[in-house]
């Protein structure tokens, strides 16, 4: 089992330190190689990689319900809230600050109003974050 995941971390180890390197020489009989080594790269990880899932998870998931005491989705569940809502926060803000840098700069009076909606997007996170706290209290 271990074999398998070193070897493929391994192949995505060889691919990460090859590209860098013709990164750096960048001709182009450098390129072709490193396609060929990329090609060869993937369809070795790849099939290492489905046989690990094959083999390794049904093997983890059976030791983890035998010892399992049934709050595992309590954790998940906590987890998503919070995750999900810091996702969604994220995408308020970026769309929030954009348009309030915008309107400052035409009109530095709305600054304090941009503020407000910009901590009312961030709030969205905190929602989530005590979400999870009532969720893990419950477990």
């Amino acid at each position: 089992m271990e074999k398998i995941i070193i070897f493929a971390m391994l192949t995505v180890f060889s691919m990460v330190v090859t590209g860098i390197y013709f990164i750096y020489k960048g001709t182009d009989k450098n390129r072709k190689f490193a396609r060929a080594f990329m090609k060869l790269n993937l369809m070795v990880f790849a099939p290492v990689f489905v046989f690990g899932l094959v083999t390794l998870v049904p093997q983890m998931a059976s030791a983890a319900g035998a010892t399992a005491s049934g709050n595992g989705l309590g954790f998940l569940a906590a987890g998503l809230s919070t995750g999900l809502a810091s996702l969604g926060a994220g995408v308020a803000v970026s769309n929030v600050g954009s348009a309030a840098i915008g309107a400052v700069s035409e009109d530095p009076s709305i600054l304090g109003k941009s503020m407000i909606y910009l901590g009312l997007a961030e709030g969205i996170a905190i929602y989530g974050l005590i979400i999870s706290i009532m969720i893990l209290g419950r477990i």
